[in-house]
């Protein structure tokens, strides 16, 4: 049966752990969940494509619930990360690699259509070149999360490492994100605009880079920021995720500079409850007005 949707995740859903302020917490990870659930949550019709043990299928029932579309496949083990967060808002932390569930090959992708196809791969390994340029020649828009091709497993520890098939994997992408240790890691610029300007000569017509205090898109010639302002921070984790899938779907019918102001907004919320964004469009409509000027 043939399907289309707004958009379509590729990746791997991850048991992580998650330890704040010296509490331990399990929880579901990675852009095929905290994206996914965004999506459903602000009707935008989504699916993801997984790899994950067959005795943790049960997991992709909640997104089932919200009317995700699931494409998953069997694989030996989950893949998982445990995340130590620090800092006053969590602003930095550890990344350790419990499980890793594989690479995708093209036969994992199904016979769908979709205005964005998203690949976003939780660390390294996951999608090679070869399948990076069968997607962007397949689908229309492509976008990609650097951390899935610089996030790179060494022993116990998960590093960040420049790729260096950065500019033939990039020729083909629309959007890219980052997060600023990301995008100094793959240019060498500490500062963000610059990186943002440096990435797009190799190819993407749009940068995303995320930071604490909020993000910068880089796109037609021109920089556009907005700020997180969350009440409180208590779901650090997923930041990236929220704040890319909901910019890629505000941009199906909105400017970029609009679409940065949304993203902001949709992931401050986010950003005050762990787990994925749960809120409603009304409720982004609301932080809009309130906090970026939006009439």
């Amino acid at each position: 049966m043939h399907m289309n949707f707004d958009v379509v995740i590729l990746g791997h859903i991850a048991k992580d752990k998650l330890i704040i302020d010296g509490e331990e917490i399990d929880a579901l990870g990675g852009a095929v969940y905290y994206g996914a659930m965004a999506l459903s949550k602000l009707n935008y019709s989504a699916a993801v494509i997984t790899l994950l043990a067959k005795d943790d299928f049960y997991y992709l029932d909640v997104m089932r619930k919200d009317g995700i579309e699931v494409f998953p496949h069997e694989t030996e083990v989950t893949s998982g990360i445990k995340n130590t967060y620090f800092g006053e808002n969590h602003d930095k932390r550890i990344c350790e690699p419990i499980a890793f569930a594989g690479e995708f090959k093209a036969e994992h992708i199904p016979d769908i259509t979709t205005k964005i196809f998203h690949i976003g791969p939780i660390m390294a390994g996951e999608v090679s070149l070869d399948l990076i340029e069968h997607i962007t020649s397949r689908f229309e828009r492509v976008s990609l999360d650097l951390q899935g091709v610089l996030r790179v497993r060494e022993g116990k520890e998960l590093v960040f490492v420049d790729w260096p098939d950065k500019e033939r994997g990039l020729k083909g992408i629309h959007t890219v994100k980052a997060d600023s240790v990301e995008a100094e890691v793959i240019t060498g610029e500490k500062d963000i605009a610059k990186a943002a300007r440096i990435i797009a000569e190799w190819g993407p017509r749009e940068v995303l880079i995320t930071h604490k205090y909020g993000m910068l898109v880089y796109a037609e010639g021109e920089v556009y920021e907005a700020p997180f302002t969350p009440q409180s921070i208590k779901g650090r984790t997923g930041r990236g995720d929220t704040a890319m899938v909901s910019y890629l779907a505000s941009r199906l019918t909105t400017s970029p500079g609009e679409s940065c102001s949304f993203a902001a907004a949709v992931t401050s919320l986010k950003l005050e409850k762990e787990g994925p964004f749960d809120r409603t469009s009304p409720d982004v409509t609301a932080k809009l007005k309130a906090d970026y000027s939006f009439a």
